[in-house]
């Protein structure tokens, strides 16, 4: 599959499995990270590769935040109140169907 068809499907995706998938991706690049950090010597051409991973770091941070944005206005705390009062009539319906 070319990254090009890869989007396409990925575009298809509910807003909860694109966030899933992008979870999983997160999860599976800190693996690889992880699995190839090795114990070495400090050596100082890893200032200079450190100064590139940390903007790389802030551009990802950035970019996550931008996923988040939305042209609607931040709830207000009653609203918030409300919404989670809902929430626990129908979970608490759902458990006294059961």
């Amino acid at each position: 599959m070319t990254l090009q068809e890869l989007k396409e499907q990925i575009d298809k995706l509910s807003t909860s499995d694109r966030l899933t998938l992008l979870s999983l991706i997160i999860e599976s690049l800190q693996r690889e990270h992880s699995d190839n950090l090795e114990p070495k010597q400090f050596d100082i051409s890893d200032i200079h590769l450190q100064k590139y991973l940390d903007i790389d770091r802030v551009n990802v941070i950035n970019q996550m935040r931008g996923f988040l944005k939305t042209d609607q206005p931040a709830l207000t705390d009653s609203e918030v109140k409300t919404m989670l009062q809902q929430r626990l009539v129908e979970k608490y319906q759902d458990d006294l169907l059961s």
